[in-house]
């Protein structure tokens, strides 16, 4: 158990990049819920289909969700960056160096 009158600690940027994490996570959830709303919409009360309000609809939460996850991602990787995680590109240079040496007998 804890002492009574501390409060427990969690580091705000950690706490805020799970929480990130977490939304990424269920945007495809919320996605396939957002889609399937034209489905419980009361249908049309003439005989033919009225499609242009729901193509609307659709296409509206597809741009919506595609901008949402980028600024999700932005997010993300500008977290990962913070920490000092290092950098792809410098690895692939880094074993091409290592690469180089091996083959040519430098050091």
């Amino acid at each position: 158990m804890r002492e009574q009158g501390k409060p427990v600690f969690l580091a705000r940027q950690t706490y805020r990049q799970r929480r990130i994490m977490d939304a990424a996570r269920l945007l495809p959830i919320a996605g396939a819920f957002l889609f399937c709303v034209p489905i419980l919409w009361s249908p049309a009360t003439t005989p033919a289909a009225e499609t242009a309000g729901g193509t609307i609809y659709l296409f509206a939460v597809w741009a919506g969700l595609i901008m949402i996850a980028f600024a999700l991602s932005r997010r993300l990787s500008g977290a990962t960056q913070d920490k000092g995680t290092p950098d792809t590109a410098n690895d692939v240079t880094t074993d091409a160096t290592a690469d180089t040496t091996a083959v040519t007998g430098d050091r």
